[in-house]
């Protein structure tokens, strides 16, 4: 571990030296290796984590789309900002690199994830130490191999394959080490944090998420009820900003939660081989029969099934399910469900959707539907999340910042903002 903080620290004063142009050119042959691979690199993660090859495919192309994004638009994004100041002097921020950064990387989108930390960075001009997920080693290899074969110099990333301990007792604490990225959940989030303020080191926190989905009027429940269906369960329910929380106004309940439920039961699970599953095996036995578990508990507080067969052991294909009638004092009233199960809950009134939509610990992404717009930026405004989608507009684009409040983390990644996190922002007056 000391030694690729070495490694990365040395070519760090190279690394940002390096014209501008010249990083461009590096990391759009990365890009282009991720698009031309695509179906290879998704080959790799199904084996490691059971992403149904299609969603695996967009993923590596999505992923070569965000490298593409920053590589053509970091010139404009790194120009220096004049200020208007009384005095009337020339003042300006100039924005430039700060040195090794740390990423710790999820394993339910191998590529993505990376693709959103890293390579901005990279193209600021700071290096990198990625320690991906356990299970995720073919895929951190892959990755630096493409880097490797693009032209990075040797250095600027360095894929480290690091003990917990070792990321707690060695890297973070390290004075070359000048920031740190997380994405995970909430444990790994707070321990890392921890270790980062006693060292004065800056973090982003992606954590996790129980976005809640807010119906209060609509010209086209089916609509509705495909997008439903669609963030719930896309990548087998595992997505941080998976819509997991439904909450309807009184007098669409019957009809949303009938059409859903008719949805999620003709929903499949496929297997590994199966090419275009919306719902595929989860990543592990020990994710699987953690939802068992979960929805097992919230059965036995009072919940009810309302589609979907909630088994309580089996392998790591999880039947789709609907939840109903969970109320503020079961568990998993505030808890996340990582995996393809859904709850339902049933509003009053527009008021009472968003108290329920904010009574979470979490606050990554929300999604809102409503077909009147001065009243859908009003209770957009009220929504207590980082990202807010009106009637189906998607927020996450390469182009348009991802994060959350509360217990889903701070910083942001993505867009113009996911170039600023470990920016230092120098003021120079002349």
């Amino acid at each position: 571990m000391r030694a690729a903080i070495e490694r990365a620290h040395a070519a760090f004063e190279p690394w940002r030296s390096t014209p501008m142009a010249e990083r461009a050119a590096i990391l759009g042959r990365a890009a282009d290796a991720f698009a031309s691979r695509s179906r290879e690199l998704a080959e790799i993660i199904r084996t490691e984590m059971g992403k149904p090859l299609a969603q695996g495919v967009a993923e590596a192309e999505f992923s070569s789309e965000i490298i593409h994004y920053y590589a053509d638009n970091a010139e404009r994004f790194l120009a220096d900002e004049v200020l208007e100041v009384r005095t009337g002097v020339d003042a300006r921020i100039r924005k430039s690199a700060q040195g090794v950064i740390l990423g710790i990387m999820p394993w339910n989108f191998p590529y993505y994830q990376v693709a959103r930390f890293a390579f901005p960075n990279l193209m600021l001009g700071n290096t990198v130490l990625l320690k991906h997920a356990p299970q995720c080693p073919w895929s951190a290899t892959v990755i630096a191999e493409i880097l490797e074969e693009a032209g990075l110099p040797a250095g600027a990333y360095e894929n480290i394959f690091a003990t917990n301990d070792q990321i707690g007792e060695i890297v973070i604490p390290d004075p070359r080490v000048r920031g740190v990225s997380l994405t995970g959940s909430e444990r790994a989030g707070a321990a890392v944090a921890e270790i980062a303020g006693r060292h004065l080191k800056k973090v982003v926190l992606e954590l996790g998420g129980s976005d809640p989905f807010v119906v209060l009027s609509t010209d086209d429940m089916d609509a509705v009820v495909e997008a439903a269906v669609e963030t719930r369960m896309e990548n087998s329910g595992q997505s941080c900003n998976a819509s997991k929380r439904f909450i309807v106004v009184d007098e669409l309940y019957d009809e949303f939660s009938t059409k859903l439920a008719e949805a999620v039961t003709a929903l499949e699970v496929g297997g590994p081989e199966d090419e275009d599953a919306l719902v595929g095996p989860l990543s592990s036995q020990a994710a699987a029969d953690r939802l068992r578990e979960q929805t097992a508990s919230a059965l036995a507080e009072g919940a009810q099934v309302l589609a979907g067969e909630l088994g309580e052991s089996g392998d790591t294909r999880v039947r789709p399910a609907l939840l109903g009638g969970v109320t503020d004092d079961m568990e998993a009233y505030r808890e996340e469900l990582f995996g393809p199960v859904g709850t339902v809950y049933r509003a009053k009134d527009v008021d009472d959707a968003v108290r329920i939509a904010n009574d979470t610990p979490f606050g990554l992404g929300s999604r809102l539907w409503c077909t009147d717009p001065e009243l859908a930026l009003a209770v957009a405004d009220r929504l207590d999340a980082g990202m807010v989608s009106i009637n189906g507009a998607g927020s996450e684009d390469y182009d348009m910042p991802f994060g959350g409040t509360k217990r889903s983390g701070f910083g942001r990644e993505l867009g113009p903002h996911g170039m600023e996190e470990f920016m230092n922002k120098k003021l120079i007056v002349g």
